[in-house]
């Protein structure tokens, strides 16, 4: 466990020569991950109500993030969630996803920023001033109050997608390419979740369609799938 001197320490006040107005900083979650959707927040944080134990979300645990998720939400002058769905990841690609649930997110904040701080090395199309910081989960306690509403968002998905889908194994890997996740897909084939773009899953609908070869219940599942699903299987 990091100690509180650590903590001051990572979350350091910065100066980003804006002398007034409000700084609003966003993270994603769920960029990496063979299945689900890509989720961005963004959070202005009050000065008035400082929320002690910000730090990356990865680098904590996930009583500690839920506990933060609550405290963020009470205290916060705003913050928003938004995403970009499975189908959005497959027409533009996971990047340009991404920057869209970012942007939806700002566009979500009740309250006008004055200035967006971006976690990574790229930028939203925004209407206001934006800034990247590498590692801005880590320095700027905004953008690490968004990592964290992003993160627990995205993994509170996980657990519905481990009920609704068995076998899978969603509560534990949260979607990324595990060895677990891995042999799922082979074994049991990707879900309408799946991101078919990405490799092992597309590796996983070739060997499906080619095991199945049209059978009845194939030919029937494959009725079911979205449009995007369909086309790597024939």
């Amino acid at each position: 466990m990091r100690s509180n001197k650590f903590l001051q320490a990572e979350q350091a006040t910065l100066c980003w020569d804006v002398p007034c107005g409000l700084i609003a900083g966003v993270d994603e979650a769920g960029r990496g991950p063979l299945a689900g959707p890509v989720v961005a927040a963004a959070v202005i944080l009050d000065e008035q109500h400082p929320i002690k134990g910000l730090a990356d979300s990865k680098k904590l645990t996930a009583a500690r993030r839920e506990r933060l998720f609550d405290e963020i939400q009470a205290k916060a002058l705003c913050c928003s969630i938004a995403s970009a769905s499975v189908q959005e990841i497959e027409r533009m690609n996971i990047l340009h996803a991404t920057m869209l649930a970012m942007r939806r997110a700002v566009e979500g904040l009740r309250l006008l920023p004055s200035k967006v701080l971006v976690d990574g090395n790229r930028l939203p199309v925004l209407k206001v001033r934006a800034e990247s910081i590498v590692q801005g989960d880590t320095t700027v306690p905004a953008i690490s109050a968004a990592s964290i509403l992003a993160k627990v968002t995205r993994d509170r998905w996980c657990l519905q997608m481990e009920a609704q889908y068995p076998g899978y194994g969603f509560a534990r890997h949260k979607g990324y390419g595990t060895a677990e996740h891995l042999a799922a897909l082979q074994r049991l084939g990707p879900t309408p979740e799946h991101r078919c773009g990405f490799a092992p899953v597309a590796a996983a609908l070739r060997k499906q369609a080619a095991s199945a070869q049209a059978t009845p219940d194939a030919v029937d599942a494959l009725s079911d799938m979205p449009d995007t699903l369909r086309e790597l299987r024939t």
